[in-house]
């Protein structure tokens, strides 16, 4: 139907509103489900549709910027944020930020930028959905075994702890090496920026596991880290690659706030085993999408595209 049409400037094609509010829906849902930001789904769903590469991975930023807001706001009004640690992850990861939006405009000038954002999800979906897969498949064998294991406490030392450099976070009663930090925050910068996630899903288990965060302030923690990180990721774009399509970023908000208010209510009926093992399946089959367009052969293997000075598009 003509009139559920909508034009996208940036992408420079017209696609269906319906359809853009639906996914945005779906991975809403599932975001909503699993407690992640769904960037690492949006970005290639809308890639698989015909969006073009660079425009899905820079309009995605503000869509998960923004649907991570009211959760950030959430977690801040019951006091569940270590402000402190957040800072040390946002201003690292600004400087990821910068390096992967410069790492951005580099490739999409020399013409690799799809390649490169194929690559990266198949090996970065590839491996964590491959750790996550057994990591749930072990716990759902033990569940059904009867089988109880005591986990690590999150308050509890690690190699982390032994490291120089040392600073009190007194909200999440940590006295931690300031370096993984750092490295945690400018490594999810650079990965955000250049692949259009927010990295909530490697962010929660890096600050579990490896900072032992504690739990009642994990999440209001990294929420806010990706605001500010996709946020800024937004507005680099806009300026440096002029990338941003504020339609479609529209479209998948409304879709993504309406979608994940049901999978919130739909993932208390799930044991936490059961989401984890639904999530590795997700992230597998996104990674072997991408696999799969790397090895056949497109269905137009020429391009029309204009070539501009220094090749670029």
């Amino acid at each position: 139907m003509p009139f559920v049409q909508i034009y996208l400037p940036i992408a420079a094609l017209s696609m269906n509103v319906f359809f853009l509010l639906g996914i945005g829906g779906a991975v809403g849902f599932l975001s909503g489900m699993f407690g992640v930001g769904g960037g690492f789904l949006l970005t290639p769903l809308l890639i698989f549709s015909g969006v073009p590469a660079s425009v899905a991975v820079a309009s995605v930023t503000g869509q998960v910027a923004a649907a991570s807001t009211s959760g950030a706001l959430s977690y801040w009004r019951r006091g569940g944020i270590d402000l402190h640690l957040a800072l040390y992850l946002v201003l690292s990861s600004m400087i990821g930020v910068v390096i992967g939006v410069s790492t951005f405009a580099t490739l999409r000038a020399a013409g690799q930028l799809d390649l490169v954002i194929s690559i990266g999800y198949l090996f970065f979906l590839g491996s964590v959905g491959i750790i996550m897969m057994i990591e749930a498949t072990r716990s759902l064998m033990r569940h059904r075994a009867g089988i109880v294991v005591r986990e690590k406490l999150p308050n509890q030392h690690n190699w982390v702890h032994g490291l120089p450099l040392r600073i009190r976070f007194k909200r999440s009663k940590l006295y931690i090496s300031v370096l993984p930090v750092l490295v945690i925050g400018v490594g999810i910068g650079f990965v955000g920026s250049l692949l259009g996630i927010g990295g909530g899903f490697i962010l929660v288990p890096a600050l579990v596991y490896i900072l032992r965060v504690p739990g009642n302030v994990v999440i209001g923690t990294s929420l806010l880290q990706v605001v500010a990180m996709m946020a800024a990721t937004t507005v680099l774009q806009a300026i440096q690659s002029q990338s941003v399509d504020i339609l479609l970023a529209f479209c998948l908000m409304i879709g993504g706030t309406i979608g994940a208010q049901f999978g919130a209510s739909a993932g208390k009926f799930l044991r936490g085993d059961q989401l984890r093992f639904l999530l590795a399946a997700l992230v597998l089959a996104v990674a072997i999408r991408f696999g799969v367009s790397l090895v056949v052969a497109p269905s137009d293997p020429f391009s029309m595209a204009a070539i501009g000075p220094g090749g670029a598009l």
